[in-house]
């Protein structure tokens, strides 16, 4: 596969010229400094395409162009605003970039309650508490209906078991304070969406109420009607993609579970089929997100690889450990439940030239300000450069051998190739 790298453009401290040492053959990155549903222009993709080609790699991926929230919700001006995202594509298609991953998760991208969770090997990562989830949904959020939703919730079977979230909830609220609430709304709301979705930003007064206002627009939109605006938008710029090209590859809701009482449809196997065959179309395809998908203990990732690689266009490999409890967390590029050595088994076979990047990867954490210490680099969170160096070396190595296995020339770029 394409060995690619997220990066986050010019103000990204991590450079191009870094990313051609390590390794990686083609860049993913969206215009960040273009406001959220506006037109991108062709000379500003064209400068950035050729900003990067200019480090000898190419511009592989966009990630993300972001679907607003009225075409999500189906408001009275997603029309204009799907024709803004034609005029994206056709722009995008003739600077030569033919890939686009994008997400319909209503107004929360993906979540986790602990951005520094410490690792038994000293290093931290991303982490999801369930308990600590529940907790700002029904007392800092104060969402109507949420207590009555969690009294509900249940883990699938097998995980959990026995595990009561809202009394855990309900007696962690005794021993949160102002400061710890403080944290997890940045965790939740501000340090995980800012850089994403551009729904939410540092300079936000006030973004819990912010958040509140979002999730209005959702009232009455359940998963049939989050479907069917799925749908409605697929249908709308499927002509476009098939005249010049562009695969579109929606990623997996993450975590792969309702959330705020927001409805999630690409979180099974039951999802993804759903909406690939509503718009069956070859342009509309999959980001094969494996991190995302086994956070769900419901799916069996190496069959959904299996069954959906011909209509992936693109792969994020990570892994997520499950622990017993159902909390879950970002796991080794060589553990978890992913399986990575088998998922490139099988993306191999299917095609070679597949776009993959390595995600959310560990932070090493040393004395304050040593040569191993990422914790100040100001970085987004999940995206180090160190961690992620670190499961790329892993996932080559697993490449080189696979393509030993498969036949296929593996070439290390930059070494006299």
């Amino acid at each position: 596969m394409e060995k690619t790298w997220r990066w986050f453009g010019k103000k990204d401290r991590i450079t191009l010229a870094q990313l051609k040492q390590i390794g990686v053959e083609g860049i993913v990155t969206a215009l960040h400094d273009v406001p959220l549903g506006q037109v991108w222009p062709r000379e500003k993709i064209r400068e950035l395409r050729e900003y990067i080609e200019s480090f000898g790699m190419r511009w592989s991926v966009v990630e993300s162009l972001p679907v607003v929230e009225t075409i999500k919700y189906g408001g009275p001006d997603r029309d204009a605003q799907i024709e803004v995202y034609k005029e994206s594509l056709r722009n995008l298609s003739a600077e030569g970039i033919h890939t686009i991953c994008y997400n319909f998760m209503p107004v929360l991208d993906w979540a986790r309650t602990d951005l520094t969770h410490p690792n038994p090997n000293g290093s931290t990562n991303l982490y999801f508490n369930y308990a600590e989830f529940a907790y700002f949904d029904i007392y800092i959020l104060k969402r109507p209906g949420a207590r009555e939703e969690w009294a509900a919730f249940s883990f699938p079977a097998g995980v959990g078991d026995g595990r009561n979230v809202l009394e855990e909830a309900d007696a962690l609220a005794a021993t949160m304070t102002p400061e710890k609430d403080h944290k997890l709304v940045e965790n939740i709301v501000i340090k995980t969406q800012g850089f994403v979705s551009g729904n939410f930003s540092e300079d936000d007064a006030a973004p819990v109420q912010k958040f509140r206002e979002f999730l209005a627009l959702y009232k009455g939109i359940g998963k049939k009607e989050l479907r069917a605006n799925m749908k409605y938008f697929l249908e709308a710029i499927m002509p476009t993609c098939r005249e010049y090209g562009m695969n579109m590859c929606v990623h997996p809701d993450d975590p792969p579970i309702e959330v705020l009482g927001l409805p999630r449809i690409v979180r099974t196997e039951e999802d993804i089929r759903w909406f690939l065959d509503a718009v069956p179309d070859p342009h509309n395809g999959l980001t094969f997100c494996a991190g995302s998908l086994s956070a769900g203990a419901y799916n069996d990732v190496l069959d959904l690889a299996r069954k959906f690689a011909p209509r992936t266009h693109f792969v994020h490999l990570r892994s997520c450990h499950i622990f017993p409890n159902g909390d879950f967390t970002e796991a080794s590029h060589l553990g978890g439940r992913a399986n990575l050595v088998e998922l490139c088994r099988i993306f191999e076979a299917a095609n070679p030239a597949l776009p993959m990047r390595v995600d959310h990867g560990l932070t090493f954490t040393d004395a304050p300000g040593g040569i191993f210490d990422e914790s100040s680099h100001g970085h987004n969170s999940g995206y180090t450069l160190l961690g992620r160096m670190f499961a790329m070396g892993q996932v080559q190595g697993i490449l080189a051998a696979v393509d030993k296995e498969l036949g296929i020339e593996y070439k290390q770029p930059g070494f006299f190739d």
